[in-house]
C-alpha cells in the first residue's frame, strides 16, 4: 500500500515533468486506494488545470471544491482555485470569477508572506492587466520561445553530431540509451536517446547540418528567397512581389519541426517510464 506522502512525492515529480494526464492519474490512484484527502485533491485538480481547457477547468473546480469540503483552510487548494477564478473569463464563468476576491483574500489571511499568498497577489496582477500589458506580454513571450526553440535546436543538433562523429551511431546510441535507463527522471537523457535514434544515419545528415548551423542557415535562406524574387521579376516570369523566392525557407522550417516532433516524443517517452518507474518504487 502506497502512503500519502508517497502519492505526494509522486504526483509532485510528475508535474515538474510537465506530465499532467500523469499527475492526474497519480491523484485518482490515491483517492481510490486512501479515500479522500485535500492534498490529493489539490494535485487532482492542479493536474487539470495545466491543460488549460475548458473542460479540464470545469473538473478543476469540482476537484477544488471538493478538496475544500475536506479541509477548509488548506493553503494550496485555496490559491489554486484562487488562480483559476482569477483567469476565468468573466463573460463565460461569471460565477466562478466571481468567487476569485474571496478565495484571494482568504489566502493572504491564512498565511501573508507564503509563496501560494505572493503567487495570488502576481495572477491578480495579471487579472488587471490592460490591453497594451497583454499585448506587450505576448510579444516578450513569443520572442523568448523563439529564442529558447533556437538554442535548444542548436545545441542538440551539435551535440547529435559531435557524438556520431566521436562514437559512431551504434556506440552513441547505446550510451544515450545507458543513461536513459539509469535515470528515468532525467528528461534530457530521454531527449538525447530519441534524437539519437530519429536523427542518426546519412540520409538525416542535411538535417543535422541545418540544425547546428541554424542562425547561418536562416541568413543565407531569407537571402536567397530575397535574390529568387529580384530575378522572377527582372526577367519577367512574375510581374509582382510573389512568395515563390521563400521555397528557400522550407528546408530550415523543416528542420525546425522535425527537431520539435523528435522532443515531443522524447518528452512523452520519458513521462511514460517516469511514471512507471514511480509506481514501481512504491
Amino acid at each position: 500500500m502506497t502512503t500519502l506522502d508517497g502519492y505526494g512525492d509522486r504526483c509532485e515529480l510528475l508535474f515538474l515533468a510537465g506530465g499532467a494526464a500523469a499527475v492526474r492519474r497519480a491523484a485518482q490512484e490515491g483517492l481510490d486506494e486512501l479515500g479522500p484527502h485535500p492534498d490529493l485533491y489539490c494535485w487532482l485538480a492542479l493536474g487539470h488545470v495545466a491543460e488549460d481547457e475548458d473542460d479540464h477547468d470545469d473538473a478543476a473546480e469540482k476537484a477544488f471544491r471538493a478538496g475544500l469540503a475536506l479541509d477548509a483552510d488548506h493553503l494550496g487548494l485555496l490559491a489554486g482555485y484562487a488562480e483559476l477564478c482569477l483567469r476565468a473569463d468573466g463573460f463565460d464563468h461569471p460565477g466562478r470569477a466571481a468567487r476569485a476576491a474571496a478565495l484571494s483574500r482568504r489566502v493572504k489571511e491564512l498565511d501573508p508572506g507564503s509563496a501560494e499568498a505572493d503567487r495570488v497577489t502576481a495572477v491578480e496582477r495579471w487579472a488587471r492587466r490592460g490591453y497594451w500589458d497583454d499585448l506587450r506580454t505576448n510579444v516578450a513571450r513569443e520572442a523568448v520561445a523563439s529564442r529558447e526553440t533556437h538554442a535548444a535546436t542548436v545545441t542538440r543538433a551539435r551535440a547529435l553530431t559531435d557524438a556520431l562523429a566521436k562514437d559512431g551511431t551504434g556506440t552513441a546510441l547505446a550510451a544515450a540509451r545507458a543513461v536513459e535507463a539509469a535515470d528515468p527522471a532525467d528528461r534530457e537523457a530521454a531527449v538525447r536517446a530519441a534524437t539519437l535514434e530519429a536523427l542518426a544515419g546519412p540520409w538525416n545528415a542535411p538535417v543535422r547540418i541545418l540544425g547546428r548551423h541554424r542562425t547561418a542557415a536562416w541568413a543565407v535562406s531569407v537571402l536567397l528567397a530575397f535574390v529568387t524574387d529580384q530575378l522572377l521579376r527582372q526577367t519577367g516570369v512574375v510581374d509582382s512581389f510573389g512568395v515563390w523566392g521563400y521555397v528557400w525557407l522550407v528546408p530550415v522550417l523543416l528542420v525546425d519541426r522535425r527537431f520539435a516532433a523528435v522532443r515531443r516524443e522524447a518528452e512523452a517517452r520519458h513521462l511514460a517510464r517516469l511514471e512507471a518507474a514511480l509506481a514501481a518504487r512504491d
